[in-house]
């Protein structure tokens, strides 16, 4: 069982969100209008969350962190992200409980975003 229900990535420019997150996980997000908040969003294939340009949701670290799956290789994830505009915050960690590697990114927006690959 996945612990983040729904999880909202704010973004200054959501086009250019929607791009840099498209190129770096290698997937295609749903543009919708969310009728709760009357805006634009851009939901991942999961449906656990979106990207979202809102004044109520800054960007740029002022909301929590979360970790997305950081897919099976890590290393290329991190390439994406530099490829895509985004900087590596910090480099692959072995989790010393053994429960895998993290990395931090700072995304498109300035939001710092984490990747995990499980053991």
């Amino acid at each position: 069982m996945s612990l983040i229900h729904w999880f909202e990535i704010p973004a200054a420019n959501f086009d250019r969100a929607v791009a840099f997150y498209q190129q770096v996980f290698q997937l295609q997000l749903k543009l919708e209008f969310c009728l709760v908040s009357q805006e634009k969003i851009a939901v991942f294939p999961d449906s656990s969350g979106c990207i979202m340009a809102s004044p109520r949701l800054p960007a740029a670290g002022q909301g929590c962190r979360i970790y997305l799956d950081g897919g099976p290789d890590l290393a290329a994830t991190l390439e994406r992200v530099k490829m895509a505009g985004g900087k590596v915050l910090q480099a692959i960690t072995t989790l010393e409980d053994g429960n895998g590697d993290i990395a931090l990114l700072e995304d498109s927006e300035g939001n710092i975003i984490g990747l995990h690959l499980e053991p």
